[in-house]
């Protein structure tokens, strides 16, 4: 099963200072054709106004993943982390037993980052945050684990950990090249966005910000139509 989401379908709620894009149900937007896939929660394209950002909130029982497609995000929280996560590089934060955070795009441009959240295997646990940098270079014509956990860690190349059996990946490729992701069964939830270019996933047409629902697949060849940057969830 192979379905393409295309970004104008998605729901949406621009605030003035935050424009953000639900490919799952969110706050005021529900679809009950959408409200997850597998583990996978939520899946936020968001792009927010320099000098705003998120005031500090609470969340518990998640794992964040944030990933920044332009500009920077400042992260601080109450365990006493703070973090500047730049374009092209990764954040995680497992909510556990309870955590406040607050997000800020103290750049003097629009910040636009991929949030997402998946369900972790087990509730509770105390919070953690890490944040780190992913060379685009490293992952072109491949897709390169930027964050995992349960088994899908058993190969995470540094990738950072999740209380969940999932795994977030990212990719470049350059116009007609193809790569092939094999899931360890055929099972799994796979979601495909492309930050940027449009792609083909077998024999179906994705432009930049669609989403692409997988499933049922012992694998999935995708070929970039235009230089593309891919960002992929795997879940159970």
């Amino acid at each position: 099963m192979i379905e393409v989401r295309p970004f104008d379908s998605l729901g949406s709620a621009n605030h003035g200072w935050l424009d953000a894009h639900h490919h799952f149900s969110f706050a005021s937007y529900h679809d009950p054709a959408r409200v997850h896939w597998g583990a996978l929660r939520v899946w936020n394209d968001d792009t927010i106004a320099a000098g705003t950002g998120f005031p500090t909130h609470p969340h518990s029982d998640m794992e964040i993943i944030t990933y920044v497609r332009k500009g920077a995000i400042t992260h601080r929280d109450s365990m006493g982390n703070e973090g500047r996560t730049e374009a092209g590089d990764v954040q995680v934060m497992s909510a556990g037993s309870g955590v406040q955070h607050s997000e800020y795009n103290l750049e003097d441009e629009d910040t636009k980052i991929f949030q997402i959240w998946i369900i972790p295997d087990e509730r509770g646990g105390q919070p953690t945050w890490g944040a780190r940098e992913f060379p685009k270079g490293d992952r072109s014509g491949k897709f390169v684990p930027l964050a995992a956990g349960g088994q899908q860690a058993a190969n995470d190349d540094g990738a950072l950990p999740i209380r969940t059996d999932a795994s977030v990946l990212g990719a470049s490729l350059k116009a007609g090249e193809s790569v092939t992701y094999r899931p360890r069964d055929a099972s799994r939830h796979l979601y495909l966005v492309t930050a940027t270019g449009k792609v083909r996933v077998e024999d179906e047409e994705a432009n930049a910000r669609d989403g692409v629902a997988i499933t049922q697949r012992e694998s999935v060849t995708i070929t970039a139509l235009e230089d593309a940057e891919l960002v992929l969830v795997d879940a159970a």
